[in-house]
């Protein structure tokens, strides 16, 4: 890619947190040779890619230097130095997706949670075929994207994968009531991606919850969000909007990041139960 990935950022940001009080002067002295200045700066400002081995002797350094460096958190940096953009299954249909939305991808692939709150459609990682062909249809603002429609409507269908791998993505989603009730032509379509909701609420590392429509006032009416954590690594985590061109939009400040934890939490208590989220998607399920 042209431009620093959010996987590049969160690296070097992270690389950077490690070297502490030292200059880059004085890590490259203390490298006996295997970094230079100008090197380890591009490794944290994003502004080149990075391989495994160079994070490697960086964290050996620093864990000789009293940093905190855990194998966790070592097998979470390397897995950042991965380019996703050219090993992923993602990368046969880079003709129609824009660099935001290939980060999205690689993100999911890597990350062990998501904690979403959709406002006006049903989750991507949890549509059928047809509600993602009919939303994307909806929300397509220009002819290019009606015309890659077929191909979207794929690449979100490969993108669910990550909930069904061997160690599974674990979803938390709390979905508005009205997204559950929105009208299409065919009541047929609606139907089937409720049943869908209820079959993935039965999987182990899927929790859905319905917030519903004459609920007060709250956060969540500001728009559509979703946070990526990366187990115990909180400051590796990122958290995303999407806007009108559906182009995800990321979050990386640590800061405002917890904003959006904050809201999440707020949301989940404000929403139904999970037992009683899945009584309303059948009881609106049943009426159509």
């Amino acid at each position: 890619m042209s431009v620093p990935t959010v996987r590049r950022r969160r690296l070097g940001a992270k690389l950077r947190a490690l070297r502490g009080e030292l200059t880059l002067d004085e890590v490259a002295e203390r490298s006996e040779g295997l970094f230079v200045p100008s090197k380890l700066s591009r490794i944290e400002t994003a502004k080149s890619a990075t391989k495994a081995k160079d994070v490697e002797a960086l964290l050996d350094l620093y864990a000789t230097l009293g940093r905190e460096v855990s194998d966790e958190l070592r097998a979470a940096l390397v897995m950042l130095t991965k380019d996703g953009d050219q090993r992923g299954w993602w990368n046969s249909y880079r003709d129609v997706l824009t660099p935001a939305y290939e980060d999205l991808i690689s993100l999911e692939a890597e990350a062990e949670s998501v904690s979403a709150w959709h406002l006006g459609a049903i989750p991507g990682l949890l549509q059928t075929a047809e509600y993602a062909r009919e939303i994307n249809r909806a929300t397509a603002m220009s002819e290019a994207v009606a015309a890659q429609i077929d191909a979207l409507v794929e690449v979100r269908l490969a993108r669910q994968a990550v909930l069904t791998r061997e160690k599974p993505l674990t979803m938390w989603a709390i979905i508005a009531e009205q997204a559950l009730r929105s009208t299409v032509a065919d009541e047929n379509l609606m139907y089937e991606q409720l049943g869908r909701l209820l079959s993935m609420s039965k999987r182990p590392n899927v929790t859905i919850q319905v917030l519903r429509s004459e609920a007060p006032l709250h956060v969540g009416q500001l728009g559509t969000f979703s946070i990526l954590g990366f187990g115990p690594h909180m400051d590796l985590d990122v958290a995303y909007t999407e806007g009108l061109a559906s182009t995800p939009l990321y979050v990386e400040d640590r800061d405002k990041i917890a904003v959006y934890r904050t809201a999440w939490q707020r949301l989940a208590s404000a929403a139904e139960s999970v037992e009683a989220s899945a009584v309303l998607i059948a009881q609106i399920r049943k009426s159509l």
